[in-house]
């Protein structure tokens, strides 16, 4: 009997928990022949932090005796991901880095550089699941919905989709945890960072280390009066309550008026409802655009509770009407289409 070819599987591995359990069940089945990849993506300089996650990666690479390289990105990182990050909120918006990340980065220039090796698929840590059905590759939640990542997925394209594996997918974060000790992989106790890869405490901090101060006028919606003065639109979010720093408050951000460099603000929480959202940038995973006016299911952002809401088009500009109105919609994040479980596609919210 001919021996059955192995496909090659390269997996991005960081040096945590889910990727390495990743490259650890799929160098358990019989299926694959699997090579580790770590991706050097920031910072630009050398780190504790970067070596730290590349000797990790590295040492369960020898531990499950696979290949292991590295490849480095960090020029293209820094500019298709935190140069796009820095110049939205400087356009007054909140970009979701990681969503850019998935498309430019892990799922693009990652598997672009894995088949010069040769690789049939590439594997990663995310908490997602794929499902063929008529020909066609489904995004699908993950069965453990408390990390369910597909959210940040959603801008993939069918042909990337078709490609991708995400061994973590079906099992719940405890079971991972098990099956690292199980695999006596030394990452089962590593702490899980919160915030983008490239920043260490918070959004704020980063932003003002990156976008000089610009103060300009804060105005009450309600009596159009200035209340204060803001150190930069860029430092606030939509429905922000904290550091507006403003007396008789609480107050909370309303919106920007980038043109003018005011920030407005509102007292009533009812204000901060929207029940239609303007959309640009919309991607459907399977390729084919369905017809519209579409039910869907809508997320306005990660762990938000997906509402019911229809997308329709109107003289060339995609609108998203939800049947019960959103706290604090935000401009630059993503918008994501579901249908039960599957993940249809998404968008940009103007």
């Amino acid at each position: 009997m001919a021996k059955k070819i192995k496909n090659k599987v390269a997996c991005a591995m960081s040096g945590g928990v889910d990727s390495s359990v990743a490259a650890a069940l799929l160098k358990e089945t019989e299926n694959f022949e699997v090579i580790g990849i770590f991706m050097k993506l920031w910072p630009e300089k050398k780190s504790r932090s970067l070596e730290s996650s590349y000797r990790k990666a590295k040492e369960v690479a020898k531990n499950l005796k696979i290949p292991f390289y590295t490849f480095d990105f960090k020029k293209e990182f820094k500019e298709k991901v935190v140069g796009d990050f820095l110049k939205e909120n400087k356009l007054g918006a909140t970009p979701n880095p990681c969503v850019v990340c998935n498309k430019a980065i892990k799922f693009k220039l990652f598997f672009d550089e894995a088949k010069k090796l040769g690789v049939d698929f590439i594997a990663t840590g995310h908490y997602a699941r794929t499902k063929e059905e008529n020909g066609t590759t489904k995004l699908i939640k993950a069965k453990d919905k408390n990390k369910d990542q597909s959210y940040f997925l959603w801008q993939l394209s069918q042909k990337q989709i078709e490609k991708v594996l995400f061994p973590v997918g079906g099992y719940e974060k405890t079971e991972i945890k098990k099956l690292a000790k199980k695999f006596k992989l030394s990452c089962h106790d590593f702490a899980e960072s919160q915030e983008a890869c490239f920043i260490k405490t918070t959004v704020k901090d980063f932003l003002k280390k990156h976008l000089k101060k610009k103060p300009g006028k804060i105005i009450d919606a309600q009596t159009l009066k200035t209340v204060g003065t803001h150190q930069g639109l860029w430092f606030y979010t939509i429905g922000q309550r904290k550091g507006i720093m403003l007396s008789g408050g609480p107050f909370y951000v309303l919106g920007k008026d980038i043109k003018k460099n005011v920030l407005i603000v509102s007292k009533e929480q009812k204000s901060l409802y929207s029940k239609e959202v303007r959309l640009k940038k919309i991607n459907w995973i399977s390729g084919k655009k369905p017809k519209l006016p579409l039910k869907v299911m809508a997320s306005i952002r990660y762990r938000h509770p997906a509402a019911r809401a229809i997308l329709s088009k109107e003289v060339g500009k995609y609108k998203l009407k939800f049947k019960i109105g959103q706290r604090a919609v935000t401009s630059g994040q993503s918008v994501v289409f579901y249908k039960r479980d599957e993940v249809l596609g998404g968008g940009i919210i103007c």
